[in-house]
């Protein structure tokens, strides 16, 4: 598989799966537009309307934690699918809620589906990518996330003043429909194919990889199923991976605490600042826009010149981006700065992503980029929080972005003491994990 072309077969996993994750990034972006809507139809604070968005981090946390290790034993379809279901349902149905106990409810609900989705999606495009452009494909796959958010910004800009903030949530549950095409399309893990002995499947699918029409289901499949024993948690701490394991946790908790944040607050940071309600809007749009570059530029940067010096590198800059904001720019530099803060945060955030799956060994693939994401939606979940309580202090703008932009720093550290000798490198001579096939 790392050594295959690109084909139209990969293209259609990272199409529906950018699908996917591009309905993760509307369901939790959309929050944003309609926060100010929510404040005022039920009289809530900004430190309550911030842990509303909170309730849905956590289930993210519980399902990224919990979902991510089953799925390296049930497979990475059948959860993304049972994922999508559940977060569509349930984000439908925050448009009913009668009230700040029911919306949180339903918020926490739809998060154990978007935290069970995400990792799974990346250890699939991962493991069907062929090897030089696996940052790439990644990358571009979550570019989905970002563009989900660009969709919330535009849609919320139109439904909000004409249809009210519960059409933007009802518009959420709309991805139910795509449920059957990747069921019918997308392919599960060759390696869980072959552990489950269903060996037509991955003879078909190895002929559509390689070209090679001498695979058939009377071949023999072998798996080293020695090496999946045991909780696969701990393999993460493993092979010398300690230290970058828990590096990799405190980056992105900084990373999703600035992410989280800035999406939840910012139309708002921009109205108190004294711009209008359509350009603090528009604000997000720029942040979403800005993600997008950053995620496929990133990736193609990150795959020719090593992940490790482009997140670093990206991660300054961010903070140097969010301090120029505070500084109250004209409207054009201020728009170009949101650009570069999004492309260098959610951007970079996507990057991350692509770097941690590459960085484990094929079996706890998900287990690591779950664990990775779960830990740091605690930062996603202390991010609109804190930005509540910076509200309600009535501190200034310069003060308020300099917040966000500490935690890039702290992500830029840990990332430089990530160690890349121990990351995990597939030769034809290694012990890892590989799949092997026999001629019967």
């Amino acid at each position: 598989m790392e050594n295959s072309q690109f084909k139209r077969f990969h293209l259609l996993i990272v199409v529906l799966c950018t699908f996917m994750i591009m309905c993760d990034g509307y369901d939790l972006f959309m929050y944003g537009t309609i926060v100010p809507s929510l404040m005022q139809a039920w009289h809530i604070s900004a430190v309550v309307a911030g842990s509303l968005n909170s309730y849905a981090l956590v289930g993210m946390m519980i399902g990224a934690l919990v979902l991510g290790p089953l799925s390296d034993r049930f497979g990475r379809k059948n959860v993304i699918i049972l994922s999508c279901i559940g977060f569509c349902v349930f984000v439908g149905l925050c448009g009913f809620a009668d009230g700040p106990t029911m919306f949180a409810s339903f918020r926490f609900i739809s998060g154990l589906g978007l935290g069970g989705l995400m990792p799974n999606a990346v250890a699939l495009v991962t493991e069907y990518s062929p090897k030089p452009l696996r940052s790439t494909l990644v990358a571009l796959m979550f570019s989905g996330h970002p563009l989900g958010g660009v969709l919330a910004s535009i849609i919320g800009m139109h439904l909000v003043p004409t249809t009210g903030w519960r059409s933007v949530l009802w518009v959420g549950a709309i991805p139910l429909l795509a449920v059957p095409l990747f069921y019918a399309l997308v392919p599960d893990s060759p390696t869980f194919y072959a552990n489950r002995g269903q060996t037509e499947r991955l003879a078909a699918l190895l002929r559509k990889l390689t070209g090679d029409n001498d695979y058939t289901a009377a071949d023999e499949f072998v798996t080293d199923t020695e090496r999946r024993k045991g909780f696969p948690v701990r393999k993460l701490f493993a092979g010398g991976r300690a230290l970058s394991t828990i590096m990799f946790w405190l980056a992105f908790f900084m990373c999703l605490l600035t992410m989280y944040g800035l999406t939840t607050w910012l139309p708002k940071l921009m109205t108190n600042a004294g711009f209008a309600l359509g350009s603090s809007m528009a604000s997000l749009l720029a942040l979403n826009l800005g993600a997008i570059a950053g995620a496929i530029v990133g990736g193609r940067l990150a795959d020719r010149f090593g992940a490790k010096i482009v997140l670093v590198t990206a991660f300054i800059v961010a903070a140097v981006s969010m301090t120029s904001i505070g500084s109250k720019p004209s409207m054009f530099i201020l728009f170009l700065l949101l650009f570069i803060a999004g492309g260098t945060t959610t951007g970079t955030q996507i990057v991350a992503n692509a770097y941690v799956s590459q960085f484990y060994p094929d079996e706890v693939r998900s287990t690591g980029i779950g664990w990775a994401l779960g830990i740091g939606r605690l930062g996603g979940i202390l991010g609109p929080t804190m930005g509540g309580v910076l509200l309600t202090q009535h501190l200034s703008l310069p003060i308020n972005f300099l917040a966000f932009a500490i935690p890039s720093v702290i992500s830029a550290i840990a990332i430089l003491f990530v160690q890349q000798r121990y990351a995990h490198v597939r030769t034809s001579a290694s012990n890892d994990d590989v799949l092997t096939h026999a001629s019967s």
